[in-house]
């Protein structure tokens, strides 16, 4: 049986993690963890997951936690996620990271403490979304130059980083594909007169209202044609479902750095 512990719990993604835990074969909570002064932290961790008791208390630490579990599952921010990472690499246990809105040195940081850590690293777990990543490079490398690349992602009102984490590998992957660099080719905005698309730009645009849980298109656009690749999210259970898989992949792994694809074998 896989002990595992959940951080950021009261949160959007920390609850339906627990909830989707419940019906896995093969893995436990065994730790929950909250940020410092948080109203869930000293509550049942079923309580706040709109679940009966589970017999385990929040808590405010994962050091308090973390020598009774194999893998930790951290949909939060990246401050306290590098944190705790820093924890498992040093007690040499497995991690599930989820987070976006990492700086490119916290993602040097974090490909270093792979080295120490069993780490799946992914800006969406979706099986669906890590299918679409393999279908838009490979519909890339078919179609080529041709066929200018836009990606609109729409998330809720409250999602704090832009563009999520998923348009970006969206537009990692395509790149590769390419042969381009999304570091120079990306287009993250237009206003006014901006004049005609260069033909390498790869555009990313951003939507953010109301409650829309997760979707993201990817137009590939040719003269007298448009293929449009669309992955919706109805609900986070998708995500927290897919976690939940990567962290029963993860613990058998050595240490390193994985990420969805790994864990669904589309490599």
């Amino acid at each position: 049986m896989i002990k595992a512990i959940v951080t950021g719990v009261a949160g959007r993604m920390g609850g339906r993690i627990v909830h989707m835990m419940e019906a896995a074969a093969g893995i436990r909570l065994v730790g929950a963890v909250e940020s410092p002064g948080h109203v869930a932290v000293g509550k049942d961790v079923g309580e706040v997951a709109g679940l009966p008791p589970k017999g385990i208390k929040v808590v405010d630490s994962l050091g308090q936690v973390l020598p009774e579990a194999a893998v930790v599952i951290e949909f939060t921010h990246p401050e306290p996620s590098l944190t705790h990472l820093r924890a498992v690499a040093d007690a040499g246990k497995a991690m599930v990271l989820g987070t976006t809105g990492f700086s490119p040195p916290q993602i040097a940081e974090i490909h270093a403490l792979a080295s120490r850590a069993h780490l799946v690293f992914a800006p969406n777990m979706s099986v669906g979304v890590n299918l679409m990543f393999k279908v838009v490079a490979d519909i890339a490398r078919v179609l080529g130059d041709g066929y200018d690349v836009e990606i609109v992602e729409a998330h809720h009102r409250l999602k704090k980083d832009a563009p999520s984490g998923t348009a970006i590998k969206l537009g990692q992957v395509i790149a590769h594909a390419l042969g381009r660099e999304l570091e120079k080719t990306g287009v993250y905005a237009r206003h006014g007169i901006i004049g005609a698309r260069t033909e390498k730009e790869i555009g990313i645009q951003t939507v953010r209202a109301g409650d829309i849980v997760g979707e993201h298109t990817v137009l590939f656009a040719g003269l007298g044609e448009r293929l449009e690749i669309i992955h919706r999210a109805h609900s986070r259970d998708n995500f927290a479902r897919g976690a939940v898989r990567a962290a029963q992949w993860i613990v058998a792994q050595p240490p390193g750095l994985y990420d969805m694809q790994d864990v669904l074998g589309l490599k």
